[in-house]
């Protein structure tokens, strides 16, 4: 029988001389990095503070050791293996001195023979780290420079690109042991990959779920074998001959349930296990959970271009998606823990659909397995992103050996949906002035055209693959064109107004989002400026967009009133985010069947930074958040434009029909009804329905329109901006009472309340709210609730609930 060890006791971590700081022997944690360490070991600063980050760019430059020592009791091994999930990223692996193996690929898993250079009792482990910056300059110097949207060689090293900064994220280029490292023995023969193909077939009325077992070995000699293959309560077992390396076993399981995303069906999920025998002995064993359930990509052209429709179990899916990054900027940082309160959080939003950035990692096995089991849907895309990367040697290789890799170990995880070739490189390619420069230069083409689908069909074969985000279709089409495939607005923030997201008619959003600064409690992390102001030295550090502040600006000009402090910049900005993210959904939803789906960039942060996030890097949920739980309703009422006019559009993304009656009020400024509406509706299951607004119904300039308290998210609409609109100041009565956990807040207009959020951070950073961007007209009650405990257990705190900066509105 083989056996497994972990290996992450007793590491430390040197660096290398020339260093600007001595590093001598500090303790360091495997799994981890090295920045980590040094903060650790009281020898840096926090990086995520005021400007710390730049004090840490002589990290990635420099060379680093990690060294560890194990006992071994020896035995009777054909194997001895040396295995890592993760090195980030040029190392050299030596036990007692012997070399037994290099990586440059921080992407992919690596097993080393030891068996020649360990010894019984003490073993000497080390792992000796090139710096990614000396190893990619050299490259680039090799192999000519390339274009990259960033002034890093992140393009020229098989490493997480944002490791070296991004519009969002921190240039914190280090090395580690960033996943679990193994002492691994066995006899006779070892499980060297086992890929489940899982399927679902319908042959004459029969419903079967299939497991293909595709199963390769490792041998220490030539004794026959024999595999035993199980999925469910079915079990196939299958001769393996002496001298055979590979062996496939077919196992079939009569009417399966099968798997579907949270907002559709049931997660159920079967055991598989393979155990790999000899003489009635068991040798070896693989084990993981599976899903039946089968997945489409309908990108057949139609009249109108090229749809993007994803089909789960034969049904066509609008997809509620946001982009996903890796959730700290210090990966060794990311437990399950932390992993499962950001997607629940997603579940929370109505998201079923999370995207893999190319610019991060292939995710941990607890993001996939919960993921799995919280039904969310994952697109992922191979890691390469806004760069031209070398088709060259050593890359070609490290590419297709980090494709078959990931390829294989993902596979058994039914919330993995798509592949995706790349990140923006083919839009790079037409768009971002590269052809020049790149001449003949190799770019990337070769990967994303050929090598990668036909590693997908090779290895998976039950995904679709798509060869870039955003992509058309066919090399001869724009890979941004809307009547085609995926796309990525960027015009809206970069160049236009929010409200442009109306002009676009996609057939699926990839990438789109607005940005805004993180809450409150964050803030007052990140920086240390006094007085606080958005345009002070360490704000500005935190905010990586090109011309992001006066983006920021830009977007408040054209919507609210001036802000008159930092309290209300941070409020009106925040809550701008969350109105333009919202308003591109409910468009894009409104154009449905011919738009399939919507994917905001992006759900999180990974340190404490203005973005796009919709939780922040301390893990808080910005309004933003609570904006896309409303868009992302099963049922919602959503006001569109409709020449010069309004409709109402209903959309039903629920299995059931939608009946009822909906009531709208057209209001003024002052609150007063000047009419009002009620609808009996029918919207099919999966269906929308509209109904354009004329006569007495049509808002009058200077109106609003609002619906009422209904079962969906209130929907509205203004015929000016906040800042031509004659608001009265806002005036309301607010209580406070205790509950289990925290306070409740119930607040009563007396005016109308534009965009009522609480922010309950700012007195205690645990602190968290129910709800947000409430919009209330006379008489309308509204009711909080905060959970804390320090805040429930403190008079003053209670009622600071009450008021500015905490208790917020537009009009205030």
């Amino acid at each position: 029988m083989s056996a497994k060890r972990t290996l992450h006791e007793g590491w430390t971590v040197t660096g290398d001389p020339g260093a600007p700081l001595a590093v001598t022997a500090i303790p360091a944690a495997v799994p981890g990095e090295v920045v980590s360490d040094l903060l650790a070991a009281g020898l840096v600063g926090d990086p995520y503070t005021d400007r710390a980050e730049q004090e840490l760019a002589w990290v990635g430059r420099h060379d680093w050791t990690y060294r560890t020592s194990f006992d071994f009791e020896g035995g009777d091994w054909d194997g001895v293996d040396l295995a890592f999930d993760g090195l980030d990223t040029v190392a050299r692996v030596s036990l007692n001195g012997a070399v037994v193996g290099e990586t440059a690929n921080m992407h992919r898993r690596y097993r080393f023979d030891a068996r020649t250079a360990i010894r019984e009792g003490a073993n000497e482990l080390e792992v000796a780290f090139t710096a990614p910056y000396t190893y990619a300059e050299a490259q680039r110097e090799r192999l000519g420079d390339r274009p990259n949207a960033y002034p890093e060689p992140g393009n020229f090293i098989r490493k997480a690109a944002c490791n070296f900064g991004w519009d969002w994220g921190p240039n914190l280029a280090g090395v580690g042991i960033w996943r679990p490292v193994r002492l691994e023995t066995w006899r006779t023969a070892r499980l060297a990959e086992v890929v489940p193909h899982v399927s679902i077939e319908v042959a004459d009325g029969a419903v079967k779920g299939v497991v293909e077992f595709a199963v390769d070995l490792q041998r220490a000699g030539d004794a026959d074998l024999e595999l035993v293959c199980t999925a469910g309560d079915q079990t196939t077992t299958v001769r393996v001959p002496a001298g055979t390396g590979a062996a496939r076993a077919r196992v079939e399981v009569p009417n399966p349930r099968a798997w579907w995303p949270h907002n559709r069906g049931a997660q159920f999920l079967y055991d598989a296990a393979v155990s790999l025998r000899s003489g009635g002995e068991e040798l070896d064993s693989w084990s993981h959970r599976i899903g039946f359930r089968k997945v489409e990509l309908d990108t057949e052209p139609d009249e109108d271009g090229r749809p993007y429709q994803l089909k789960i179990n034969g049904r066509p899916v609008w997809v509620k998606g946001v982009n996903w990054i890796p959730d700290e900027a210090l990966f060794g940082r990311i437990d399950p823990a932390r992993i499962e309160r950001r997607l629940r959080q997603a579940v929370a939003a109505g998201i079923d659909y999370l995207r893999v950035w190319g610019g991060g990692v292939y995710e941990s096995e607890d993001f996939y397995r919960l993921c799995d089991e919280l039904g969310l849907m994952v697109g992922q895309d191979f890691l390469f992103a806004c760069a031209a990367y070398p088709e060259e040697e050593p890359f070609w290789s490290e590419a297709e050996a980090e494709a078959r890799d990931n390829l294989a170990r993902l596979a058994p995880h039914p919330s993995l949906v798509t592949w995706t070739g790349n990140n923006e490189n083919i839009w790079g390619w037409h768009d971002w002035d590269w052809q020049e420069p790149l001449g003949d230069l190799t770019w990337g083409a070769g990967y994303y055209h050929d090598l990668l689908p036909k590693l997908v069909s090779e290895v998976d074969g039950t995904r679709p693959y798509w060869p870039g985000s955003p992509y058309s279709g066919a090399r001869e089409l724009h890979p941004n064109e809307q009547a085609h495939g995926s796309v990525h607005i960027w015009d809206v923030w970069n160049r236009e107004d929010y409200a442009h997201y109306r002009d676009w008619r996609p057939r699926f959003v990839a990438e789109f989002g607005y940005q805004a600064p993180p809450t409150w409690a964050t803030v007052r992390r990140m920086t240390t400026d006094e007085p606080l102001r958005a345009e002070t030295p360490n704000m500005l550090w935190h905010q990586k967009a090109a011309d992001g502040q006066a983006k920021l600006q830009r977007g408040l000009d054209a919507h609210l009133p001036p802000v008159r402090d930092f309290d209300d910049w941070l409020y009106f900005t925040q809550v701008n985010q969350a109105r333009a993210v919202r308003l591109g959904i409910e468009h894009f939803r409104s154009l449905q069947p011919y738009c399939t789906g919507s994917v905001v960039w992006q759900l999180n942060d990974c340190w404490p930074v203005t973005s796009w996030a919709a939780i922040d890097g301390e893990e808080r949920l910005k309004p933003l958040w609570y904006a896309l739980k409303d868009a992302y309703a099963d049922r919602i009422a959503t006001f569109q434009p409709e020449g010069d006019g309004v409709k109402l559009v209903l959309v039903n993304d629920s299995d059931k029909p939608w009946g009822s009656v909906v009531g709208f009020w057209k209001c003024t400024p002052q609150g007063r009804i000047n009419g009002r509406a009620l609808l009996t509706i029918g919207v099919a299951a999966r269906d929308t329905a509209e109904l354009v607004l004329t006569g007495e119904v049509a808002p009058k300039p200077g109106e609003f329109l609002v619906t009422g308290r209904e079962d969906f998210p209130r929907a509205t609409w203004f015929t000016k901006e906040d800042k031509d609109m004659d608001w009265p100041t806002a005036e309301f009565t607010a209580e406070t009472r205790p509950v289990p956990g925290g306070v409740e807040v119930k607040v009563t207009a007396e005016t109308v309340l534009r965009d009522l959020c609480l922010f309950p951070d700012r007195l205690d950073p645990a602190a968290t709210v129910d709800k947000a961007l409430l919009t209330l007209i006379p008489g309308e009650e509204a009711v909080f609730t905060v959970t804390s405990e320090a805040i429930a257990a403190s008079a003053a705190l209670t009622a600071a609930l009450t008021s500015k900066p905490v208790l917020r509105a537009i009009n205030d």
